[in-house]
């Protein structure tokens, strides 16, 4: 993602809802990130997705799979120009 120009945190040892914070032009992008056979709990994709609302951004999950499968989801995108 940086070398595309975006601005990228991460919450350190996240246990939240947001494991990546991504910005560019304007935009904003949330990233809850799974691996293996976890699965994103509902409280947490809840808590997702009033971020973003909350942001007025957008909301992913990533889920790095097995043998370098990689799977993104969108779970909620802003209406642009929405107040």
């Amino acid at each position: 993602m940086k070398r595309d120009g975006w601005m990228v945190s991460r919450s350190a040892a996240s246990h939240g809802a947001v494991d990546v914070f991504a910005a560019k032009g304007g935009r904003m992008l949330l990233i809850q990130v799974k691996s293996g056979r976890a699965r994103v709990k509902k409280e947490e994709l809840q808590e997702l997705i009033e971020w973003a609302k909350n942001s007025n951004g957008e909301a992913e999950v990533w889920h790095f799979k097995e043998r370098g499968r990689f799977e993104k989801r969108r779970v909620y995108a802003t209406r642009r120009g929405a107040d």
